[in-house]
């Protein structure tokens, strides 16, 4: 008996030795504000096996990490709706400003980065171990009348300001 599990143990070894070092990837941020600046905001991502098999063993919780990355960052208040493995949702409350003026409505998102979270991988032991990426292929930020904001491949997003139309 303790030789199968010897074995299954240098299998497992050896599986993850020979297994891509990419870890985290973020796919897609979708920042939609609603017209009293709230934001909900959808992110998609993929994670390694291991990744996936930590969160379902509830080793790790990836709700509780993201929140706490957001907090610090955007120094606002955030509920995680949801995050399992390859998404998240999460509310930001009065992310971004609106300004009322002449009879013109125009919100302004503050400027945001996931350097941080870059960085704070570097710290890490298993940091030789992995790749983390996580500046999104594409952000998007949505305003109430349609009009939305672009960026590609970029792990610091600029604060963006719109004239409601």
């Amino acid at each position: 008996m303790k030789l199968s599990y010897l074995l299954i143990g240098c299998i497992l070894i050896v599986f993850l030795a020979v297994m891509p070092a990419q870890a985290f990837t973020a796919k897609t941020l979708t920042v939609t504000l609603n017209g009293n600046g709230d934001a909900q905001a959808d992110m998609q991502y993929d994670l390694t096996f291991v990744e996936q098999a930590a969160i379902f063993f509830h080793a790790a919780n990836p709700a509780s990490l993201l929140q706490t990355a957001l907090q610090e960052n955007l120094n606002l208040p955030v509920t995680v709706v949801s995050a399992g493995t390859s998404s998240a949702d999460v509310t930001i409350p009065s992310f971004a400003t609106v300004v009322q003026s002449g009879g013109a409505t125009t919100m302004t998102t503050p400027a945001f980065s996931f350097a941080d979270a870059q960085n704070g991988i570097k710290g890490q032991w298993y940091a030789s171990l992995i790749t983390a990426d996580f500046a999104p292929q594409t952000t998007t930020i949505t305003f109430p009348d349609g009009y939305q904001a672009t960026f590609n491949d970029q792990i610091s997003i600029p604060s963006v300001s719109h004239t409601l139309s």
